[in-house]
């Protein structure tokens, strides 16, 4: 694809934008890079959350009837036939197709950007119907692929020939005007082997130079909001309530970090920021994300049952946090950053990242982190040289709950390691510091402003 260099309309295509997801958080630093290169971005979602753009509400991937054509395409042809299936997809496919002519006449695009409706295909109908107006348009893309539908940890099973199809063609589709990034090199290597298609590798980024999330005037109040003291110990889980996360580990962390022995320790020393961990002091695990990708509500439940079975203090505060601060029904809402000023520690046991958004903030906010070596981690990222607390790479088997477990020596080591790094002023220091500037060279704006201009006028 070759893209002349001159200012582009370019539009910018996801199920939806302004929350706290990685792919709604790592499109919004894409349009700041190409606005800041001289562009002019228009978004397009089925859900705006805080951003500006058009508001197209066929691509939501909630709504019902599209949920179950999800289900329909990836899962087990349940509630229609073949034919039916056919008919139902073709008829959102008739919609949505008219709604992007419409936008794309009115906002001129010159260029499109699919933020991951090319690849996991959650709305189904979304993908196809973008490639057919692109075509139409005879419009060059460059195609964001966070995560692709083969890579679903409950598993994939094509259903029919329309569904097939859909997979062949469009997920994602080819083309000489169409360029495909992905974001790490695991899968770049499968797009290969498994399309064909040759990609180029973008990691996620974030913003290093910006000024430091604090406390202020607006969230002074978060920890007494959430029931906790200054001489609490808050454990940030800061990501989606989702099953690959591998929050039940961060449970198992917390339990052998609340351990008698490790307690007299903390009680031993006062903590990094002088606070002095007392008899009364609680260790609590606070999951600041949504559960609104678990529609069964069955994970959230099954932590829930868990860390009340194992004695770990842990709360849910997504009625409280967002993307931006604001005020939803009479009451003060805090911004995702917000949550991070008040951490003292960041677990991140996830299973299966595409790249990690919460890694980055975790590094930009200065914090410790505790994570499950996931192979992502492994393969792109571990060589750069972070210092983590590590939840090694093996698990070890599940639960009768189907939660997933390492062995118990990995999490006695892993709760050992946190306590210094609660305790040892200097050396937490030390390590946070090593960890934002390994970041900031390599994941940062800039870095990804070199890789935008490079695609734009290769």
């Amino acid at each position: 694809m070759t893209i002349k260099n001159k200012t582009k309309n370019i539009g910018i295509f996801h199920y939806q934008v302004g929350h706290t997801d990685g792919v709604s958080l790592e499109l919004e630093k894409w349009q700041r890079v190409f606005e800041e290169m001289g562009h002019t971005v228009h978004l397009c979602a089925g859900d705006l959350g805080s951003a500006d753009g058009t508001l197209v509400e066929e691509m939501y991937h909630h709504i019902p009837a599209i949920e179950i054509l999800n289900y329909n395409t990836f899962k087990e042809l349940r509630d229609f036939d073949a034919e039916g299936y056919r008919a139902e997809l073709e008829r959102w496919i008739s919609i949505l197709e008219r709604r992007f002519r419409e936008f794309i006449s009115e906002k001129k695009i010159d260029l499109i950007v699919p933020q991951n409706v090319w690849c996991v295909a959650s709305n189904p109908a979304v993908g196809v119907a973008l490639e057919n107006v692109r075509r139409e348009f005879d419009i060059p893309a460059l195609a964001h692929n966070h995560d692709f539908f083969w890579e679903r940890r409950d598993g994939v099973s094509l259903t029919c020939d329309a569904a097939i199809e859909l997979a062949q063609k469009y997920l994602p589709p080819r083309g000489p005007k169409i360029t495909h990034v992905v974001i790490n090199s695991l899968a770049q290597k499968e797009l290969l082997t498994r399309k064909g298609i040759v990609s180029t590798v973008v990691p996620n980024v974030f913003d290093f130079d910006a000024s430091p999330w604090e406390k202020d005037d607006y969230n002074v109040d978060f920890r007494e909001r959430i029931g906790l003291k200054e001489n609490d110990i808050l454990i940030l889980q800061a990501t989606r309530i989702v099953s690959r996360k591998g929050i039940e580990l961060a449970i198992d962390f917390v339990k052998a970090l609340n351990s008698p022995s490790r307690r007299a320790k903390l009680q031993a020393h006062s903590l990094y920021n002088g606070q002095k961990f007392t008899q009364d002091s609680r260790i609590v695990l606070v999951l600041a994300g949504y559960d609104g990708d678990d529609m069964s509500g069955r994970y959230i439940r099954r932590l829930k049952e868990k860390a009340q079975r194992e004695g770990v203090d842990m709360i849910h505060i997504e009625d409280l946090v967002d993307y931006d601060r604001q005020t939803r029904h009479g009451k003060k809402i805090y911004s995702l950053w917000d949550t991070y000023v008040f951490a003292d520690f960041v677990t991140y046991p996830s299973l299966w990242e595409g790249w990690g958004n919460q890694f980055l903030e975790a590094l930009r906010a200065r914090l410790p982190i505790v994570l499950f070596e996931y192979p992502v981690y492994q393969k792109d990222i571990e060589s750069k040289g972070f210092k983590i607390v590590s939840l090694g790479a093996d698990i070890q088997g599940v639960d009768q709950a189907g939660l997933v477990q390492v062995s118990p020596e990995v999490i006695e080591r892993a709760a050992d390691g946190a306590v210094v790094l609660l305790t040892d002023r200097q050396f937490r220091h030390k390590t946070v510091e090593h960890n934002f500037h390994v970041g900031q060279k390599h994941y940062s704006l800039d870095a990804l402003r070199k890789y935008l201009d490079q695609l734009l006028t290769e």
